[in-house]
């Protein structure tokens, strides 16, 4: 399961160039129950974060789109109530494919609206469960409205410049960190989770990466 959802040609930004190589380092750490170059990579620098927000970042690059994105929802919506305090879970919509690219869209108005939270898991629930069609933005906007938005205000957002320099910008940093599928999770812009087996998997590595990197922040190793 190393990439679950493979990362397709996106014409719309064709123009943006790949960020590439990422770097891994053998651990010397025994001790340590994942493995450097196993389990995770150590990007190159200099680290790119997805926010200033908290002590450390943990980023679940993902897609509407994706159904190993949906299966993943409950487990991560699980790791993000359980990260200590001082680390922040942050949600990046990647538009790896013109079909993925209303799905980042929808993400970013929802984002603005402030229903992200209301809405995340029940939209993968709608999708992949309950089988509504909701491929176009304009279903996406069906989706929202059931749940309470308003769907002019959706659209607008939805469609703005705004959500537009947003795509452009989280590509190329998904990029940067050598995403190329999804779910995919790093963490301060500094780690990678990969090669994982199982999706229970991704979030133990992720959580001892977190822990391990919030550690190195409170001692002044950062």
């Amino acid at each position: 399961m190393k990439h679950l959802a493979r990362l397709r040609t996106l014409s719309l930004f064709a123009g943006l160039l790949l960020a590439t190589a990422c770097t891994a380092q053998s651990s010397t750490d025994a001790s340590a129950p994942y493995t450097e170059g196993d389990q995770y990579v150590t990007l190159p620098g200099p680290h790119q974060r997805y926010s200033n927000v908290g002590k450390v970042e943990v980023a679940e690059v993902f897609s509407y789109g994706c159904i190993h994105c949906a299966e993943f929802s409950p487990i991560a919506d699980k790791l993000k109530k359980s990260l200590p305090a001082g680390v922040k879970f942050e949600l990046v919509p990647a538009p790896f494919s013109d079909e993925w690219l209303p799905y980042a869209r929808a993400y970013y108005a929802a984002d603005k609206l402030g229903v992200v939270d209301s809405t995340h898991l029940q939209l993968f629930q709608e999708k992949f469960v309950q089988h509504y069609p909701m491929n176009s933005l304009d279903e996406l906007a069906d989706f929202y409205a059931r749940h309470g938005v308003n769907r002019d205000t959706f659209m607008s957002l939805a469609t703005s410049d705004a959500a537009t320099t947003k795509l452009k910008a989280d590509l190329a940093l998904i990029r940067t960190w050598g995403v190329d599928g999804t779910p995919s999770i790093v963490i301060d812009g500094k780690y990678r989770v990969t090669n994982v087996k199982t999706l229970d998997e991704l979030s133990a590595i992720t959580q001892w990466l977190a822990k391990r990197e919030l550690d190195e922040v409170n001692k002044g190793g950062k």
